[in-house]
């Protein structure tokens, strides 16, 4: 049975205990992270093969960390024909989403008479992914970072990715990476693959910006290179909240409440309602359907769901909602009886899936939402990934001589207040000289 808790009952230290994910317990792994980044820092590509070799797979040279033209053949050569066409599916959902994201590249407007003002938004240069596979193969999310990235017009997409112990990449991401429009991928992985973008080394060149979901050591590395690169948003472990009321079939719930409980152990997968009935049936359901999933996955479930999920019981609908705004999850799947009526009371969530047919799972594949999410409450001030990760706007103006006039005693009057006199000048002066 998957513990319930009734969050009323609930003491300060239990709710703080409930609040906190794995990706947060955080401590350890960064003198861990901290000496792997100076070994790289201080020796380049011979501190990467070295943590490659201990990490990744021993045969590690530095010759052999690109991806060659090669194994990309062979991976097109190997992957099962049903496969390819699920991934052409999701490729082309994802890319239609990312692509109606775009913006105009020159936004000028009038703001008022003579006086134009808006943005120029333009790719950032070079961008590295971090594609993880620890617990197993993800080409979906190989294509929810690369189309994004490739659609925006970054002109250096580069993938981390860890390898198997034999050095291989997995054949079906490598197609995915090669549909999307990837060239460039090494077989690295965790604080490793974070140092070698963020620092740059002999074969490796540095990123400006590295975006992606990492262990909590990725996480740790990200923090301390937090400065010297963009580290994009924080997503870690796998979190979700399942929503529901008197109304919602317990079931479902069960189902979906499994979805991200297997990611792993330091997944969170929490099951909110505040109907005693779903939440006495889910659990008796989830055990059972627990049993259908193989031994290891079955194992993560348990684990993650003892340690940081399981189901919350409130007293009404509200709380739940109250509830789901302060944890904001990376996932919320909403199983109410009218979902789109409560949709305004939701602030904090990465993702927002309405509906009974509307599974994580099946964002997480084939609906082309972006499903790299911030993780550990960040969706309070962070977003999805899309096109706009990928994106930077520089402002824009232009004045004609009918708007100087309109601002010219504005910008002296409010340069003398503050004590620049060059700003003041520089308006008077140019007066004589147009």
């Amino acid at each position: 049975m998957v513990r319930i808790l009734k969050l009323a009952g609930l003491t300060p230290d239990e709710r703080a205990k409930l609040l906190k994910r794995a990706e947060l317990d955080i401590d350890n792994a960064l003198n861990v992270a901290r000496s792997v980044i100076e070994t790289i820092r201080e020796k380049g590509d011979a501190g990467v093969v070295e943590f490659v070799r201990r990490f990744d797979y021993e045969g590690a040279t530095v010759d052999n960390l690109k991806v060659t033209e090669a194994e990309f053949d062979r991976a097109f050569q190997t992957i099962e024909p049903d496969v390819k066409t699920a991934i052409e599916q999701a490729f082309r959902n994802i890319h239609e989403v990312h692509r109606r994201q775009m913006p105009e590249e020159v936004q000028l407007a009038e703001i008022e008479k003579g006086v134009f003002a808006g943005e120029k938004i333009s790719p950032i240069p070079n961008v590295g992914l971090y594609v993880p596979r620890g617990r197993g193969a993800f080409p979906s999310m190989m294509l929810m970072l690369a189309i994004p990235a490739v659609v925006a017009g970054v002109n250096r997409v580069v993938v981390c990715t860890p390898p198997d112990k034999q050095g291989n990449v997995e054949p079906v991401s490598l197609v995915a990476a090669r549909m999307a429009g990837v060239k460039e991928i090494y077989k690295l992985g965790g604080v490793q693959a974070i140092a070698a973008l963020a620092l740059g080394t002999e074969s490796i060149q540095r990123v400006d910006k590295i975006t992606g979901p990492c262990s909590v050591y990725g996480a740790a590395a990200k923090r301390l290179l937090f400065g010297t690169v963009d580290v994009g948003l924080p997503a870690g472990p796998s979190e979700s909240i399942v929503l529901a009321d008197e109304s919602t079939d317990p079931r479902l719930a069960a189902l979906d409440l499994l979805i991200e409980a297997e990611h792993g152990s330091d997944s969170a997968a929490l099951l909110v309602t505040h109907s005693e009935r779903v939440a006495i049936e889910a659990s008796r359901h989830a055990a059972e359907y627990l049993q259908k999933l193989p031994d290891w996955r079955r194992e993560f479930c348990e684990q993650g769901l003892a340690a940081y999920g399981g189901i919350i019981l409130t007293d009404s609908l509200e709380e739940s909602i109250a509830f789901v705004n302060e944890y904001a999850p990376e996932h919320l799947e909403v199983l109410v009886n009218d979902p789109f009526a409560i949709l305004g009371k939701i602030q904090n969530a990465g993702e927002i899936l309405l509906g009974t047919r509307t599974p994580s799972s099946m964002a997480t594949y084939a609906i082309g939402v972006n499903a790299v999410l911030p993780t550990g409450g960040f969706a309070r001030s962070y977003s999805a990934v899309s096109v706009y990760d990928f994106l930077k706007r520089s402002t824009l103006a232009y004045v004609t001589p009918e708007g100087f006039e309109k601002l010219k005693a504005t910008t002296e009057k409010l340069a003398e207040y503050e004590g620049f006199p060059a700003h003041g000048l520089a308006i008077r002066e140019r007066e004589k000289l147009l």
